[in-house]
Order: structure tokens, then sequence, then C-alpha cells
């Protein structure tokens, strides 16, 4: 099958690409912004034409949360308008689509985690277009999965775990929130789902996907620190309103995975292990 990847640049993308180099059974194609502007419908059709592209996973966004609010009229054709191009592409040509989303598009103020039939609540504008683009796509394709994940790190790009790993080694002491709560994601794990999913085929729907378990961003950066071997920065809770951010943050975005579970007979590894598996590949030499 002809798979074509939006987003190549980015986290999720850079893991598809190391599955992607031991894998026979699949042509996969690479894009970013350089060879693929994704806001613009003609240029998609012509693409995936000439590719005979079968199947896209859509890993491209705005996802500069704060930025978003004040971004304007890019962010909504990235989140929203985007995927649904892509989404008809797939459909006049018989194919598929998977499109990663977000925890977002809910308002964080739940106490038990999240099902894909509870209700959306966005609080933030990126949150508002990424719930929008999931609309699209599932009205304009037949055979579409979207996958909310939440709290996303890898080797590749920056993310929470990098950034906490250089300031605990730069500084003698760190505040971290302790009131929001969730589940990372490693992007290779995820990776591994979306190759399930395509090996077993789309079944069309919303999918919650992230490890197991659960925590607050300060107990990930304890954890952080210690898998990392940092002793020597001191780490100390803080509350949400000690940090002000333009876009408000979930105080809780634990997603119930039980669909993509059942679905995709997949297994999905506890956050501390695949963090300390995360750390070790870190720290090996280029």
């Amino acid at each position: 099958m002809n798979i074509l990847i939006t987003g190549a640049n980015g986290q999720l993308g850079n893991e598809i690409r190391q599955i992607a180099a031991t894998d026979p059974h699949h042509h996969w194609i690479f894009t970013d912004v350089q060879e693929l502007d994704i806001t613009c419908q003609e240029a998609i059709g012509a693409f995936v034409g000439q590719h005979q592209v079968e199947c896209i996973i859509n890993c491209a966004a705005y996802t500069a949360v704060d930025n978003a609010e004040e971004a304007g009229e890019i962010v909504t054709r990235l989140n929203s308008d985007a995927p649904g191009y892509l989404a008809e592409a797939m459909q006049s040509r018989g194919g598929s689509i998977i499109h990663i989303s977000t925890d977002y598009v809910f308002n964080g103020q739940g106490y038990k985690p999240y099902r894909e039939t509870d209700p959306t609540a966005p609080a933030s504008v990126y949150g508002g277009t990424k719930l929008e683009g999931e609309r699209r796509v599932l009205d304009a394709c037949r055979q579409a999965a979207v996958i909310r994940t939440s709290w996303l790190y890898s080797t590749y790009g920056s993310n929470f775990v990098k950034t906490m790993i250089r300031l605990g080694q730069e500084r003698e002491q760190l505040s971290v929130i302790f009131d929001q709560v969730g589940t990372p994601t490693y992007a290779a794990d995820l990776t591994a789902a979306i190759l399930a999913i395509i090996n077993k085929g789309v079944v069309t729907g919303i999918y919650h996907y992230s490890n197991e378990g659960v925590c607050s961003w300060y107990d990930f950066t304890r954890s952080i620190h210690k898998l990392a071997g940092i002793t020597t920065c001191k780490v100390f809770p803080i509350h949400t309103e000690d940090y002000p951010t333009k876009a408000p943050r979930p105080h809780y975005s634990v997603m119930d995975k039980t669909h993509i579970k059942n679905t995709y007979g997949i297994e999905i590894p506890h956050w501390e292990d695949s963090l300390e598996v995360c750390i070790k590949r870190l720290a090996q030499p280029n």
C-alpha cells in the first residue's frame, strides 16, 4: 500500500520513519510543508494522484497552543481545513486516513478517564480547531480513524522530556505544575499502534491513545530526572495559577483506551516503562 505521511519532520513523523525503514509491506511517502502544502486542496489532489496514495497518516498540525490564541487564520487552515482536504482526497480514491488529534478537545474539568463518546468542550483555539478537523475528516471519508493523544514526546524534536533533562542539568531547582493530570505518550508506542491499524484495516471512528497510567507534570518531571540520573536539581510542585499561560490547559486529561485496545488487539505500555526506553535512547551516542 502507498502510504502518505504529512508533518513527517515532527516527533511522530520521525518515529514512523524508523518503522518504515524496516517495513517491506508498504511504500511510505514522507512529506512536510516543503514537499506538500496541505492547506492547498489542489496540491493535495495532484500529489495523491501522482503517487497513487491509498492511505494518509496526518501528523501535521499547528501545535503552538499559546501562539494559536492570536495566530489567526493559519491555525484554522492547518488544524481544520487541511484535514478535511486530505480526507476528501482519500474518499475520492477509495482510500483511508488516520488523523492525529488531541486531548484538548475536552475542557479538562472531568474526573474520570474520557471516553470517545464523552461530550467535547475545547477551552482554547487550538482545541477548537482540532475538534473541527476531526469532524471534517469523519464527514469527508468513509474510512477514517481519528486518534486523540496527549503529552507526546520522543527522542526527536523539542518536547517536555528533553526540556526537563536540559533544565535539570542546568539548574539547581525547578518548579513544575502538579494540579494538571494526564498521561504521557511515547511517540514510538503511538507509531506501533498506527501500524497495527494499517495492517488490520481502518475501522472508522474516534480512538483514544496514550500510554497507560496517570501522573501530573510534577510526577512526570521527577521520573524523568530519576531515569536520567539527575540528582542535583530539586523539583518543587506549583499550582497552575502560578504559571499563567495564554491558552488554558486541561486540569484532567486522562483518556480511556479501551476502544482502541479492543478494536485492534493492541497492548499499551505503562508510561514509566516507555519513558525509560526513550531516555535510554536519548543517552545513546548519535
